[in-house]
């Protein structure tokens, strides 16, 4: 036994136990707590980077007019923020989350592929380097929006929209792979006794997350694969000239982007699910029901996508459609907020900081939600769409939402993480600057007034962005409504000279017809006399959504009871 103990001790002198040294342990780690660690490191320098953009964009509408950057450049900064805050800072930080907590709270001894844990990180930097290295080319990095809207990012696109593409073909990648290892994690290495029902929050809202992420990454991979078939062989799956449609892009592209949005939200639902009950010292109210409110909606994510999309002509059996699926998942949305306002509801509760930005998630979220409500009628979305108060509605969700979740459960989880407590005083004051910050930068897009304001994109089309200053007083506003069109104050406005059926109600098809017709002249025109053959291109294709509303209106002026006109007519 003695050579046992004796040779066990010089074998423990020439061989070093525990993680490797230096950097190659990073990067051949195959450590979950390592990986999640990496991840975090990543999605935080990443929010930096894309917080950096942001300042830009924020520095350059400070005021009216030019001031430290290029049209050019401001389009493709609102592009890489967005790119760089859904794709590299928000999705990164919550699987280094599910990496650091999934096996702890499973009682799972690791992830179930480490292996491949580690190269879905690694090609995380590997596909944001080779985006943001765009930014260097000569023609500049992607310029089209984080939505990368086909024209924009095929027929208009500058030469790096290549290097875009493969790399988020690689997020893509990365991300299917790390929601295999959660699933096969979960599923397959719960300690005996871990039944499904006995899961934290956490672990469910991550395997439903897992099972999104699986059904959609491939989607978004099919769309940027089209777009480069398009820019580089040939084919028109997204150009009308070709027998292609561009509004075929919107639906691939958002049947993969509102999961996505859900994608980002639905872990930091799981996080708040267990700091509220740790802080108010009760079990989680309606455990099971937050579990099937979390899975219901996961499946009407599917099926919402279109609402995105009511402004570009889609029937109106589909607009309603789309409308009643967004507005149900205001239900076991609801069943959220309640349930976590129940299990504080008499408890005995304590206010440390993953609580306080628990708490501001759970009443900024909701203010974030009711805006998505409003957007969801689609008469109310036509004066919505393409206005700041959709990028407030996006933020609302996003900042007080999935972020304020990520900076809770750093809180909540980094003392167990490290094995040191933080200093509260400064991490409240932290959140009241955090918070501070936020509201004065969202909330005024959301007070805007519609129909008042410039387009959130009209930067991100000089050609548009011109024709908006010769038309600053002469804006269309499109209301699918059956009874009325809106009385613009500028009496020599097409919508004016069109004719009496315009001015009182749509009453008259004729009247509505000669409306549209004279706005969309008057369109044509502005772009003949005050812009380049560039700027006629944004002209034209105004005058195509102008073209798609006129036959919503014609179909809701046919669909109108007889006696609106009058109706409006006595009213006026």
């Amino acid at each position: 036994m003695s050579a046992v103990i004796d040779d066990h001790g010089h074998a423990g002198a020439d061989h070093a136990h525990g993680p490797a040294k230096g950097l190659m342990r990073w990067v051949l780690t195959t450590n979950h707590k390592d990986i999640g660690t990496l991840y975090l490191w990543f999605a935080f320098s990443m929010f930096l980077l894309g917080g950096s953009f942001a300042m830009v964009i924020r520095a350059e509408l400070f005021q009216p007019g030019l001031q430290i950057v290029q049209p050019e450049f401001f389009n493709q900064m609102t592009t890489m923020h967005g790119l760089v805050m859904v794709f590299g800072a928000v999705m990164p930080a919550f699987v280094g989350l599910a990496n650091w907590m999934i096996p702890l709270m499973i009682g799972a001894p690791d992830m179930a592929l480490p292996r491949m844990n580690n190269f879905s990180f690694w090609l995380l930097p590997a596909a944001f380097l080779m985006l943001v290295s765009t930014l260097f080319t000569p023609g500049g990095g992607p310029n089209f929006g984080w939505t990368f809207y086909a024209p924009l990012s095929t027929t208009y696109a500058p030469e790096s929209v290549t290097f875009f593409i493969f790399a988020i073909h690689l997020m893509g990648i990365s991300s299917i792979m790390g929601a295999i290892n959660v699933v096969a994690t979960i599923l397959n290495l719960r300690a005996p006794g871990m039944t499904l029902m006995k899961m934290p929050l956490f672990v469910w809202t991550w395997l439903i997350t897992a099972f999104l992420l699986i059904a959609v990454m491939p989607v978004l991979a099919g769309c940027v694969t089209m777009m480069l078939m398009d820019i580089h062989f040939g084919t028109s799956f997204f150009s009308a000239a070709g027998g292609g449609d561009p509004v075929l892009f919107q639906h691939v592209f958002w049947f993969f982007g509102h999961p996505e949005v859900y994608i980002m939200i639905l872990p930091a639902f799981g996080a708040v699910s267990s700091i509220i009950p740790a802080f108010s010292r009760k079990p989680l109210f309606g455990y099971t029901s937050m579990v099937y409110a979390t899975a219901a909606i996961a499946f009407l994510s599917f099926i919402v996508w279109a609402h995105h999309m009511f402004v570009v002509g889609i029937p109106l059996v589909g607009e309603l459609f789309f409308m009643y699926a967004t507005l149900l998942i205001a239900v076991p949305t609801g069943v959220k907020v309640f349930n976590w306002a129940s299990t504080m509801w008499q408890g005995s509760l304590t206010f440390e900081t993953p609580m306080l930005f628990a708490v501001a998630f759970v009443i900024l979220f909701s203010i974030g939600g009711f805006s998505g409500l409003m957007l969801a009628i689609a008469p109310a979305d036509f004066q919505y769409q393409d206005t700041y108060f959709v990028v407030a509605h996006f933020h609302y969700v996003l900042v007080p939402g999935a972020i304020f979740g990520i900076f809770a459960s750093a809180y909540y989880w980094l003392p167990k993480w490290t094995g040191h407590m933080y200093d509260e005083n400064p991490r409240q004051t932290a959140l009241l600057a955090v918070v501070r910050g936020d509201e004065p930068g969202v909330l005024p897009d959301a007070l805007r007034r519609p129909g008042g304001h410039a387009p959130a994109d009209s930067r991100l089309q000089p050609a548009v962005r011109r024709l908006q200053h010769g038309l600053v007083h002469r804006r269309i506003h499109v209301r699918h409504h059956a009874d009325l069109l809106p009385v613009h104050r500028d009496q020599d406005h097409p919508w004016r000279r069109a004719g009496t059926g315009q001015a009182v109600g749509w009453g008259r098809r004729a009247g509505v017809e000669r409306a549209f017709t004279g706005a969309v002249s008057h369109l044509h025109y502005a772009a003949g006399s005050e812009m380049n053959t560039q700027a006629s291109v944004g002209a034209s294709l105004l005058a195509i959504a102008v073209d798609q509303a006129h036959r919503v209106a014609c179909i809701a002026s046919r669909l109108a009871p007889t006696g609106l006109g009058a109706r409006s007519r006595n009213h006026g």
